[in-house]
């Protein structure tokens, strides 16, 4: 996988961007950067010839965004410090990406999503399995794990490299294994400072599916979180693919929203939705 997409910091703000995702991406704002950051995303997006910027904000300056030509796409509750409500905004510099064209199938996912609210399943451990931590060791048959299930994805999780990094970092990685083999692995990345973690990165061997494994990881991260005085847990996860939905439903999530054509995973940009969940 090709991962030409690039994270920088601008003040204390972080931002990714690329011609990868085609967008500029402002996955963490700090509000003293406001307004800089939004001249300065408009100055890169033009510069690149990106079509979209994605932002994540407090409510209480979604408005400024706004004024500049942001859209809400998703709310969030409890999404900054456990108080705050979030805003995902997007502004499009190519009105045609706004467009959906798998709008009817994102829909009917979405439905049969809801239809399982609530209803986690029992799914336990099969004999012989465990879930676990990942540690450094497994950073090689996690990237594997990953080069396997996505063709693409908006972060280079295919390169051991990076896996290792972002686990010394303030991503936890948890795993289901076999022994010797590792079958399924998902994610929590730990923003302690507002107290919310995105839960992302969800895979699973072809040999393991069906027995209930992202249900069972994502239970057990949200068990790790709420250790780590973590208020909330959302995902932005593909909205057309109807069971990793289905998992989030299931498991008590809310749908925050969807946004139109923003990710490039498994070979192509991608509407994604939003899910949260207070622990």
């Amino acid at each position: 996988m090709t991962q030409n997409d690039v994270v920088l910091r601008r003040g204390k703000s972080v931002i990714q961007h690329g011609h990868f995702n085609n967008r500029v991406y402002v996955m963490k704002l700090a509000p003293e950067d406001i307004p800089d950051i939004i001249r300065y995303a408009d100055d890169l997006a033009h510069k690149e010839g990106y079509s979209k910027i994605f932002v994540k904000v407090p409510v209480s300056v979604a408005g400024v965004f706004a004024r500049d030509g942001y859209i809400t796409e998703a709310t969030v509750p409890f999404f900054f410090h456990g108080k705050e409500p979030g805003a995902f905004m997007a502004k499009y510099l190519d009105p045609t990406r706004k467009v959906v064209p798998d709008e009817s199938n994102i829909a009917d996912a979405l439905s049969a999503a809801l239809g399982h609210a609530g209803e986690r399943s029992s799914h336990t451990l099969p004999d012989g399995f465990s879930l676990m931590h990942a540690h450094a060791d497994d950073v090689g048959d996690i990237a594997s794990i990953y080069r396997n299930v996505f063709k693409t994805y908006p972060f280079p999780i295919t390169d051991p490299d990076y896996i290792r990094k972002t686990m010394q970092g303030s991503i936890r990685y948890y795993v289901i294994k076999k022994s010797p083999l590792l079958c399924a692995v998902a994610s929590c990345e730990i923003d302690a400072e507002n107290r919310n973690a995105e839960v992302t990165d969800f895979a699973t061997g072809p040999l393991f599916r069906g027995r209930g494994f992202a249900g069972l990881l994502l239970h057990a991260m949200e068990t790790g979180m709420k250790e780590e005085g973590i208020e909330l847990a959302y995902t932005i996860c593909r909205a057309g693919f109807g069971p990793i939905n289905t998992v989030f439903a299931e498991a008590g999530y809310q749908h925050g929203g969807m946004l139109p054509n923003n990710t490039n995973i498994c070979g192509s940009v991608e509407s994604m939705n939003v899910w949260y969940k207070k622990l």
